[in-house]
């Protein structure tokens, strides 16, 4: 008899997740049939997808999940949905998260101008080194319209959007004509008690022609051998670069997952079980 341990979801969250949110549980594991395995895991990973997914999908008393596919992410919506072209200017926001990270590097592979946005001084430097163009801490800049168009005066062509809400509202109005918007995306409103309401972007979308499209990582599934071997080769080649931000112990995990939440981890959440 093995028994394995669970997080389950105690409680739906409202507003901000708390750590009474969540239940550990201990799960005895059925026998093993022929032809089966029991995989002990080593790493766990937390996204801030999960915290929109367990709303829609989870009820109260369901063991947490999730699924690391943020490069993947990163590939297939700057190369499938922001379609970036060699020269183009590429803006990211949560810039030194897991996806963004990635994709501002691809961006620079495939030729463009990048530029980054994040939360803190030190991810501002993290996004430098990683060979972002032009990056600065939304936090602290004056203006964030005046931020954005100082980075990139001539606008820019394709908008890789991780954050949504105020951030969106107003990068939209800096994007050049026919520009293409990937919604990977909305962090800022995740954990709203209340919906935010507009600005609205139909009159620049309409005169400037552009292109918004949401997307979920899943719609490419019959490729994800292609976009894992583009990757590794590019890591392998040190093209693209990574951070991992290390949580100790499977009992730390709603706290990994609170503070990825705020901000608080550079690149890829995870925990060490």
């Amino acid at each position: 008899m093995v028994i394995a341990k669970a997080w389950v979801l105690k409680k739906h969250f409202e507003g901000f997740p708390k750590t009474s949110d969540f239940d550990l549980k201990k799960i005895e594991l059925p026998n093993l049939k022929d032809g089966e395995l029991l995989l002990e895991s080593v790493f766990l990973s937390v996204d801030p997808y999960m915290r929109p997914y367990s709303r829609r999908d989870m009820k109260e008393g369901d063991v947490m999940i999730g699924t690391q596919v943020a490069s993947l992410t990163a590939y297939f919506g700057l190369l499938e949905v922001c379609k970036m072209k060699p020269g183009e200017t590429v803006l990211v926001n949560a810039a030194a998260g897991a996806v963004g990270s990635v994709v501002g590097q691809l961006a620079k592979i495939g030729g463009c101008k990048v530029v980054g946005c994040a939360g803190s001084d030190e991810k501002v430097a993290y996004l430098k080194k990683i060979g972002f163009d032009e990056a600065f801490n939304y936090k602290t800049v004056t203006s964030l319209d005046e931020a954005l168009r100082k980075a990139s005066p001539d606008g820019y062509d394709c908008f890789f959007d991780n954050v949504g809400g105020e951030f969106a509202s107003i990068a939209i109005s800096h994007m050049k004509k026919y520009g293409r918007i990937g919604v990977c995306g909305a962090i800022s409103q995740y954990n709203d008690s209340v919906p935010q309401r507009g600005p609205y972007v139909q009159i620049p979308m309409i005169f400037k022609e552009l292109q918004m499209e949401g997307f979920l990582v899943t719609r490419w599934n019959n490729r994800w051998e292609e976009g894992l071997n583009a990757l590794l080769k590019w890591v392998v080649e040190g093209k693209v670069k990574y951070h991992e931000q290390v949580t100790e112990g499977f009992e730390n995990m709603p706290m990994a997952f609170i503070g990825m939440l705020k901000g608080e981890n550079l690149g890829k959440a995870i925990v060490k079980v």
